[in-house]
């Protein structure tokens, strides 16, 4: 029986945590952001606030989702996170993994789905943040490498989009060419959630039998100019780099899994 009320409160909550998380999302759109083009002038510093505030949100978001019981989570290899011009590269399990990144990383830039440009409760944090919109195009990898350059930690998810529900990770081959391209070191992140929640194809109330943890390790870095000496050329280079990650990322998800 208090199973059965602790789970059906975990519905009540998560449904409740993402509520707060739109109604956040409108207050930033219309009140901070405004209030912070009216203040700041100068466009630079304007971008850099408007991060350090979802930052600060995110994290208050993941605290509320802590607190209500929906989830709990550790983080190991914080301290990687410190510097700047970071390419970070994390595997995709769950709908949140972004929030969770964007919570402890400085200064972080990311790339972000065209349509939450429209979304009346992400575009207004989106286009402050001055995020990277994938419809970019031809200027996606460009955008992302200035980025970079400027000393942003650029968080990747190089699935493209959350992990199959079979668990397979399928890795794009854009964020290998990134790395190349701008001679960035991979800091590779590893995200473990079980019991699965909030996976591809899981709708929000489909919440487990007991509170999901959340397991994030951040990972010694890989040195991408090894694959460049090796391959001799970007494009095979960026093609034996993003078979590396996959088969990294699989091998990594699976030790998880079975701890």
């Amino acid at each position: 029986m208090l199973k059965r009320l602790n789970r059906y409160w975990r519905v009540l909550a998560t449904g409740a945590s993402f509520v707060v998380f739109a109604i956040g999302g409108l207050i930033l759109r219309a009140v901070v952001f405004p209030l912070l083009n009216l203040i700041i002038w100068e466009h630079q510093l304007r971008r850099l606030i408007a991060r350090r505030v979802i930052r600060w949100v995110f994290r208050g978001f993941v605290g509320l989702m802590r607190w209500l019981g929906v989830l709990n989570y550790d983080i190991s290899g914080l301290e990687r996170l410190e510097r700047q011009g970071l390419l970070i590269l994390a595997n995709h399990p769950t709908l949140i993994d972004t929030v969770f990144l964007m919570a402890f990383v400085k200064r972080a830039d990311c790339i972000v789905k065209g349509r939450l440009w429209d979304n009346p409760f992400t575009r207004g944090p989106v286009s402050a943040a001055g995020y990277i919109s994938n419809d970019d195009g031809n200027g996606l990898v460009e955008s992302c490498i200035t980025s970079l350059r400027r000393g942003s930690n650029l968080i990747i998810f190089p699935e493209g989009t959350r992990t199959a529900g079979d668990g397979q990770i399928n890795l794009k081959r854009g964020a290998a060419n990134i790395a190349v391209r701008s001679l960035s070191n991979v800091t590779p992140v590893v995200i473990r959630c079980l019991p699965p929640t909030l996976g591809k194809g899981a709708k929000w109330w489909q919440v487990p039998p007991v509170a999901a943890h959340f397991s994030i390790e951040v990972k010694d870095d890989i040195d991408v100019h090894e694959f460049l000496a090796r391959s001799g050329s970007e494009v095979l280079a960026a093609r034996h780099l993003t078979a590396y990650l996959q088969d990294y990322f699989r091998k990594e998800s699976q030790v998880h899994a079975a701890a």
